[in-house]
């Protein structure tokens, strides 16, 4: 088999590329490639296929660019028979008990195994713990095609790094890590995606390392992000304003710029899950990992305990107070609801009685309900409220002046009864106190 022809061919125009999962990580990379070769577009979900073959990008990654994209986007898996390099980009959540759910990524794997042309090479990109790649995707992508890995066909494994709603850090300004079973799938994988990745790629000596790259630097992440929860747990006691101390504290070239706040999202909320249950099977137990995400689970708790507490401090009967939730993305900018810490909230107010009303126009209500049970209000249609919680930092909630967030408060409410939650700490200290309304910011 001439693995190594594949780039030419893609180049050439005789070969084609295949994008099988075509969500946040999949539609951006399949996109960006058939700005340069011929690329087929697969997912299972024939109503997300029909949006984009309408020129529809529910994802908000590509907006109008879907509509000029050269993309041959198709629910039939057949088609997968057509392309020579085919990258796996589903989704991988964790199940209730936190541990993986390689559901989606068995299922992709018996999808390409079913519709394998020899002499192709296969690249997952996928968050998966090390092994997933050989020890289980490449097994069950044999038992469906009949052919042998390393003979008739070969794989790779490429970790995504598209960070949903950044328009900075985009799929073709980020580097690139890049792995092959032996090194002539890694040569060419680099080839492929350096016809796309203007930052260059880094090859690693071995899948397994590839995999780790990504648990690993998302685990980083989730753990600065909980040492910054817990300051701001320890300074809610102390009476000051975390926004406050980090200020002072990245004054100092060493600091490293985290801010406290929820942690959610497709990447960051569950990566970490995906290492220390590679770690358990292993019998190391996590003593930092785990301790990091027990602590960014609890914060939704946390602010929604701090609504209680400041709505009772304003006199207030939280079971009878009208409470307004202003955004359920699980990040700012972005209609992205995957794995979205505001439910945390939302439920430990029910707890309480306390039936929070949620808009957030980014978020579509028809994914809300289904994933959450949470009923979208539309923002010009939510009631006037004793309790305003801004969890989520879209740019409409961002800019808004303190007579806008008044305005959203009941008209007979004197200011010092008016509670307002700034979870992301985005409005100015000085104004909020000016404003002469009762706030509380993590």
């Amino acid at each position: 088999m001439e693995f190594n022809k594949i780039y030419s061919g893609l180049i050439s125009g005789k070969e084609k590329l295949a994008l099988v999962g075509l969500g946040y990580v999949g539609m951006p990379i399949a996109v960006e490639f058939a700005k340069h070769v011929k690329v087929i577009g697969f997912d299972i979900n024939e109503n997300r296929v029909n949006e984009y073959k309408n020129g529809i990008d529910s994802t908000n990654e590509i907006g109008e660019a879907i509509k000029k994209t050269t993309v041959d986007f198709t629910s039939t898996p057949e088609r997968l028979k057509d392309a020579r390099f085919i990258i796996v980009a589903v989704p991988t959540p964790v199940k209730d008990d936190n541990s993986p759910d390689l559901r989606p990524v068995e299922g992709a794997s018996r999808t390409v195994g079913q519709n394998l042309t020899p002499g192709a090479i296969v690249v997952f990109e996928s968050t998966v713990y090390p092994g997933v790649t050989e020890d289980i995707c490449i097994p069950i992508i044999e038992k469906e095609s009949g052919l042998k890995c390393g003979v008739d066909w070969k794989i790779g494994y490429s970790p995504e790094r598209i960070n949903p709603g950044d328009r900075v850090h985009t799929l073709t300004s980020i580097r690139k890590i890049i792995s092959g079973m032996d090194e002539e799938s890694a040569n060419e994988i680099k080839k492929v995606y350096d016809i796309v990745i203007k930052a260059g790629t880094f090859q690693v000596s071995n899948i397994k390392t590839a995999e780790a790259v990504k648990v690993v630097e998302n685990s980083q992440r989730d753990i600065n992000i909980a040492f910054m929860n817990e300051i701001a747990m320890i300074c809610d006691r102390l009476k000051i304003d975390t926004d406050e101390v980090l200020a002072g504290m990245n004054t100092k070239w060493n600091a490293l710029g985290f801010k406290p706040g929820l942690v959610g999202g497709h990447c960051i909320g569950v990566d970490p899950y995906y290492l220390t249950n590679a770690a358990e099977k292993l019998g190391y137990h996590s003593q930092i990992i785990l301790n990091g995400r027990q602590i960014n689970d609890s914060i939704g708790v946390f602010v929604a305990d701090a609504a209680i507490k400041e709505m009772i401090e304003a006199g207030k009967a939280p079971k009878k107070a009208t409470v307004i939730v202003l955004g359920l993305t699980f990040k700012e900018n972005c209609p992205d609801t995957r794995n979205s810490k505001v439910i945390d909230i939302i439920n430990r107010l029910k707890e309480y009685e306390i039936v929070p009303i949620i808009t957030d126009n980014w978020a579509d209500a028809d994914v809300a309900e289904k994933e959450y049970g949470v009923d979208l209000v539309p923002y010009n249609e939510i009631p006037k409220a004793d309790c305003v919680i801004v969890a989520v930092g879209h740019n409409e909630f961002r800019f808004m002046s303190m007579m806008q967030i008044k305005e959203l408060f009941k008209p007979d409410l004197p200011d010092e009864e008016k509670v307002l939650l700034d979870v992301k700490s985005l409005y100015r200290m000085d104004e909020l106190r000016a404003s002469g309304m009762r706030f509380w910011r993590l």
